[in-house]
């Protein structure tokens, strides 16, 4: 058999990385790196560039189709708190709670606030949407490094809460459940565990990046990308901000709407909360701003970019999973002499490399491979666990699109923040899989 097809998959997937490393936009790029692994595999490029099911633009497409609402209401919900002096007033209120002399509490307070919404069911997106505008005048204000507020946003939204602690309702700890007819709190222990190593590690993690930033001398203005907006903003006298009660109103009718939709599995819930919290945003903050027009322009634009850079991301894997070249590196991976546990880890946190997707991963390996896993003995409940944590291991990839509609949200880019979004994510998730793998080895 010609390893031409896996090496064309392998070359494509470091192409992909290499051209983000160095800037080069994920929208052009994608399609450049499907189209190198569609000659190595024999693939007709027409069909797989834009009219097969498994296409680069029919899984764009599919994706912007899906989400775009939700971005779109998230980036206008983020703009009323921002435009209206909300996100400074609770920026406000955390800091008399902490202090200006204390960054690591205020970093703390970020991740306490990740956690809560993750775990209570809200989209990782929706995330970045309401906490980044809460965060950005805070970390103004103690001229702290912007791009450390990935560590805290991530640790709390994309680690223990997106996998690892029982009941999460996230999409990769549903996904196993349609396929092994397990629950949402499959083996709790194991992900009690994993959680357990994944804080400990980010919370070092975290306090060691602020001591490095500190040293260095590191400003809030060294890595954010001031847009002039924020320079009018910074250069207009202070104006009347609501209070702490009304500039929360929309985040905790957000996550009330969240929680309790969701518990009641009443379809678009996401898209419910955020409709109406945008309809409190514009009753609440009327005497706050200037303009309802301009903020929904600017807000309705603001998310056209972070949808577009994760759809890109999400058409390139879906060819790449397509590709021949792809199964027969799996192929590989399955077949490999080791403890199942190891080899299932392994394979999960490959296929997630290629996808820049832990739920995507989610969905080829329990639905390609979960059969063969069973067979070789792991229990149901082991299965999901150690799957979805693998899952998240090393979705931090440069081509990630969480990760690029991070960067087009915060302002940041590869260059200043990618070591510390990746680190938290990978550090994090890695080590938990290694913990629950030896923990399931030892106990099931």
């Amino acid at each position: 058999m010609s390893l031409l097809p896996s090496i064309g998959v392998i070359i494509s997937i470091l192409l992909i990385i290499y051209l983000a490393v160095k800037g080069y936009s994920i929208v052009f790029i994608g399609p450049l790196c499907a189209i190198v692994a569609m000659l190595f595999n024999d693939m007709n490029i027409f069909e797989y560039l834009i009219t097969a099911d498994k296409s680069y633009f029919k899984g764009l497409a599919n994706f912007v189709v899906s989400f775009s609402a939700m971005f779109m209401l998230g980036s206008i919900l983020a703009k009323y708190m921002e435009e209206s002096g909300a996100a400074k007033s609770i920026a406000a209120s955390v800091l008399k709670v902490t202090g200006k002399d204390k960054p690591y509490s205020v970093l703390l307070a970020i991740f306490l606030i990740s956690t809560i919404l993750s775990y209570g069911g809200i989209s990782i997106f929706v995330i970045m949407f309401a906490v980044l505008p809460m965060a950005r005048p805070i970390f103004k204000e103690m001229n702290l490094s912007w791009s450390l507020v990935a560590i805290p946003l991530f640790l709390g939204a994309a680690t223990f809460t997106m996998t690892m602690m029982p009941g999460t309702p996230t999409i990769q700890n549903v996904v196993p459940t349609t396929f092994l007819g397990t629950t949402v709190t499959a083996a709790p222990l194991l992900g009690i565990l994993g959680s357990a190593a994944a804080i400990a590690f980010g919370l070092l993690f975290m306090k060691y990046e602020l001591k490095l930033a500190t040293k260095n001398g590191e400003k809030y203005t060294d890595t954010q990308k001031i847009s002039e907006d924020e320079v009018l903003a910074a250069e207009a006298p202070e104006v009347k901000m609501p209070n702490i009660f009304i500039s929360l109103l929309p985040s905790i009718l957000l996550v009330s709407i969240l929680i309790g939709g969701s518990a009641m599995k009443i379809p678009n819930i996401i898209l419910i909360g955020l409709l109406v919290s945008n309809v409190v945003s514009a009753i609440l903050f009327n005497g706050y701003i200037k303009s309802h027009k301009t903020i929904l322009n600017s807000g309705a634009e603001g998310a056209v970019m972070p949808i577009f850079f994760t759809a890109a991301a999400v058409g390139f894997g879906i060819v790449i999973t397509a590709a021949p070249g792809f199964q027969t590196i799996f192929e590989k991976i399955l077949n490999m002499q080791t403890n199942p546990l190891v080899g299932l880890s392994i394979a999960t946190s490959v296929i997630t490399v290629i996808t820049g997707s832990s739920s995507a991963t989610l969905g080829i390996v329990m639905g390609t491979f979960a059969e063969q896993y069973l067979n070789m003995g792991i229990q149901p409940e082991v299965l999901h666990r150690v799957s979805a944590i693998a899952s998240s291991a090393l979705t931090p990839t440069p081509h990630s699109g969480v990760m690029l509609a991070f960067f087009a949200m915060a302002g940041l880019s590869h260059k200043n923040a990618y070591k510390r979004f990746a680190i938290t994510i990978a550090g994090a998730n890695t080590l938990a899989t290694i913990v629950v793998v030896i923990a399931a080895m030892l106990l099931y």
